[in-house]
């Protein structure tokens, strides 16, 4: 072997070396880390007599954003809080007693279901539990 293919073996080798110091950060930044989807069968959401009547909250379920309401009448109420047409975040509306999304008029009932606009189907419902004055939701999904 010569010199000059030495030489050159080496800085192909360095420019190997170059290339893939470059290339790789910007693969790793492209490429989202595998991360565990949070496991939550239940919350607990607060005090049962802290919770004003004819309002509502919005509360994380894991990765799943929920809104919880207290109707006139003193009953909970627990929905997924994305609308079924776009995903965007539902809000309750005391003076229609109905939940509302803002995006294109959606309108949902207490129980969830379409009264309204464009969603195609009804709000998840989650089950409420009140157990020594605590509100607890629970997954209906088995």
């Amino acid at each position: 072997m010569n010199r000059r293919k030495f030489i050159n073996g080496i800085m192909g080798i360095g420019g190997l070396g170059t290339l893939g110091a470059a290339v790789y950060p910007v693969l790793e930044y492209l490429v989202p880390p595998e991360s565990a989807e949070p496991n939550v069968s239940s919350l607990k959401i607060g005090k049962f007599s802290d919770f004003e009547m004819n309002s509502s909250k919005i509360v994380k379920f894991g990765r799943i954003p929920v809104i919880v309401v207290k109707d006139e009448k003193g009953m909970m109420h627990a929905l997924a809080a994305t609308c079924t047409h776009l995903d965007c975040i539902v809000q309750y509306r005391k003076d229609a007693k109905q939940i509302y999304c803002a995006c294109h008029n959606g309108v949902y009932d207490i129980k969830g279901r379409n009264l309204s606009g464009p969603p195609p189907k009804p709000l998840e419902q989650y089950a409420v539990k009140i157990i020594d004055d605590e509100i607890i939701i629970k997954s209906q999904k088995s």
